[in-house]
């Protein structure tokens, strides 16, 4: 280790610096940009565990000719009070989003009332004749021209809790002389959970008739390594980790599917789980639709008994195959019509 002088090191520093500093040039190259973005990653499906059983039960009511109910998505907000000085808010604002895409993969008939903006500033223009279609001098606003909702949903995200629980371990290694090598090692495990609350209202009578609540748990790691020790005149003090947590905003989309699994399959009077699974469970839940995931009022005889499918961890979540025939219009990205 003597061949290394402190000039080769303070050399070998510098040359480094100078080849990552070419890297980023201060004059534009052909293309107009000063560097070319790394990465390049397609485009793909946002999923959870739940998107392949919203899936199915769109297939389930196109293959049975269900035609659901107008489902209007109101707002669904972040009622935790969790923000960061510097990061802003914790939970995502917007979960009317997610359960409007959750509604999609669903196969719902959706109207819009959450932005509603555009619409009403095109109509204040046809009421003024200033708008014209094609074939028409101006657009014409005709009574009954906007269909109505059937039900609207409404919530928010009402928990965020920190550090449920955690473990660690920070080990030093090594002897105790000077010259001989040290590590060290670290590992830290901690849990936290986000919880939300839904309701389903019918729109003419303000009589809520699906009331969900549910909760996920989040799991984070983190994991370290060190290694230092002396060589003659140099120094050796090396390092590496890996850390990790599963998003808090796919855990909270995921918490939205859930419950619009659930709301959709008393909508489409699906007896729980098992049409998009061939075993599932017991059969019935003793007390009703009432458990404590919340109470909703059966659409159907089928429907009675899913309290206990509600409240199922494992209900509704992997992949299912679909039930309709080829004509699905529906997939993970959504719907169209």
């Amino acid at each position: 280790m003597n061949k290394f002088s402190s000039k080769s090191i303070a050399a070998i520093a510098l040359a480094s610096t100078v080849a990552l500093s070419g890297c980023v040039a201060p004059v534009a190259i052909h293309n107009g940009n000063y560097a070319t973005p790394i990465g390049g990653s397609p485009v793909t499906a946002n999923t959870t565990p739940y998107s392949s059983a919203l899936v199915c039960l769109g297939n389930y009511a196109r293959a049975n000719n269900i035609r659901g109910p107008k489902i209007a998505v109101g707002r669904i907000l972040d009622y935790t009070g969790k923000s960061d000085f510097e990061g802003g808010r914790q939970v995502t604002q917007g979960g009317s989003l997610m359960a409007i895409s959750a509604f999609g993969k669903s196969g719902a008939r959706l109207v819009e009332r959450f932005d509603t903006s555009v619409s009403e500033l095109e109509l204040k223009y046809a009421n003024n004749r200033l708008i014209g279609d094609e074939g028409q001098d101006f657009r014409k606003i005709l009574a009954g021209q906007v269909p109505g909702s059937d039900f609207y949903l409404i919530g928010g995200i009402t928990e965020l809790n920190y550090n449920i629980r955690s473990v660690g371990t920070d080990d030093f290694i090594g002897d105790r002389r000077a010259s001989k090598a040290k590590g060290i090692v670290n590992g830290k495990l901690y849990v936290m959970n986000v919880g939300l609350d839904l309701r389903l209202i019918d729109t003419k009578t303000l009589e809520v008739v699906d009331v969900i609540s549910y909760q996920k748990q989040i799991v984070g790691r983190e994991v370290g390594l060190g290694y230092f020790r002396f060589f003659d005149n140099l120094t050796v003090d090396l390092g590496a980790g890996e850390r990790s947590q599963e998003p808090v905003q796919l855990a909270v989309r995921s918490v939205i599917e859930r419950a619009v699994v659930e709301m959709m399959s008393n909508i489409y009077g699906v007896p729980g789980a098992s049409v998009c699974r061939n075993a599932f469970g017991p059969n019935g839940d003793p007390m009703g639709p009432i458990g404590t995931t919340g109470a909703f009022i059966p659409r159907t005889e089928a429907t009675f008994n899913n309290g206990d499918v509600r409240e199922d961890s494992n209900a509704w979540r992997g992949s299912y195959s679909n039930s309709s025939s080829s004509s699905n219009k529906g997939g993970l990205r959504g719907s169209r019509n």
